[in-house]
């Protein structure tokens, strides 16, 4: 905790060097930035949609979700805090001393959630003796630890993204499928480890619009499960696959749906949308490798994508510090004809 006060002034500082963009259509192809021509599909994007760049930044903008004012907000964790972005560009530090902030996800009961990895990026200096231990911790309405270990003592490990799961809980990854209760006890719904032995290796998740089902990312393929009436998921099977994805990909990261209850993953070749049954409906390149992604504006019909890479204000690709683990990011927002599911 005694160290907190110098890493806030460590991510001010950075900041202050690096400040974000206006937001601005991009012109020509920026150094980083891949063609990405969007072929429309239907009830999702129109002929003629188009990326323009939102945000960017040397920092990450992870775990994002959109918010009930129609802003989009976004997990840093190198400035241990979570981002308000607004339409017209403008930027806050909505919640700041979030130790290590890497995803955020509400509820319809108000209750905002997010997942805390501490001291598990070596490029926040904190050095081999830094003792707190990752956790899910409750933001809003009130700020409590939900869980910062199992039952038996042992750690959570390096947190991945979280869902809450409306009971006052939230679903989490990390390598497999956890729940946490409302009252804090940790739940292992589906553990992770070697594929070639059961174990699963997941990151993005997201329930329904219906909240009876929760969809995981595991690598190329996207994982279901049923969700019971107290919140805990069972009957796990393959609800869909990334047919678009190169050999040894990382494969499926982050994950949304909107009102019709459509599923969206973000991978290499961009964002894959996937109907109810699990069809492939098409795939969205972005201009970055996308890795999160939502939906947000006053009527939720602007989809954005955060992705790895950004280019300074001089135009030129941000070279990532050695030893540090996470990169710069940019986020593209394209008009919508779905409209974002609203809890």
């Amino acid at each position: 905790m005694a160290r907190w006060p110098s890493l806030v002034l460590t991510a001010i500082a950075l900041a202050l060097a690096y400040p974000a963009p206006a937001p601005v259509q991009a012109q020509g192809q920026p150094q980083g930035e891949q063609p990405a021509a969007i072929t429309p599909i239907e009830g999702v994007v129109a002929p003629g949609a188009k990326w323009e760049m939102a945000w960017s930044g040397p920092m990450t903008a992870d775990g994002m979700i959109g918010a009930d004012d129609g802003t989009l907000l976004f997990a840093q964790e190198q400035s241990n805090s979570i981002h308000k972005l607004w339409a017209d560009g403008r930027e806050w530090v909505l919640y700041p001393y979030v130790h290590g902030a890497g995803a955020v996800s509400a509820d319809a009961q108000g209750r905002l959630f997010a997942v805390e990895r501490t001291c598990t990026d070596g490029g926040l200096g904190l050095g081999p003796n830094c003792t707190v231990p990752t956790r899910v911790v409750q933001l809003a309405p009130e700020r409590k630890v939900l869980a910062d270990k199992f039952a038996d003592g042992s750690p959570l490990g390096r947190l991945n993204d979280l869902a809450a799961d409306g009971h006052g809980g939230a679903y989490y990854t990390q390598g497999g499928l956890f729940h946490v209760t409302a009252s804090g006890m940790v739940n292992t719904i589906a553990p992770g480890g070697n594929p070639a032995q059961g174990g699963l290796f997941t990151n993005g998740l997201v329930l329904s619009p219906d909240g009876r089902t929760l969809y995981v990312t595991n690598r190329t393929t996207v994982l279901a499960f049923d969700v019971g009436p107290d919140g805990t998921p069972s009957n796990q099977r393959d609800f869909a696959t990334l047919g678009n994805e190169p050999e040894g990909s990382f494969g499926g990261d982050g994950l949304a749906v909107d009102a019709d209850g459509r599923l969206y993953v973000t991978g290499d070749a961009g964002i894959y949308v996937f109907d109810k049954a699990g069809t492939q409906l098409g795939v969205i390149p972005v201009p970055r490798r996308a890795i999160t992604l939502a939906f947000a504006g006053p009527d939720r019909k602007t989809l954005y994508v955060g992705a790895m890479g950004a280019v300074t204000p001089e135009g030129r690709e941000w070279a990532t510090p050695q030893g540090v683990r996470n990169v710069a990011m940019t986020i593209y927002r394209v008009d919508s004809l779905a409209t974002g599911f609203r809890k």
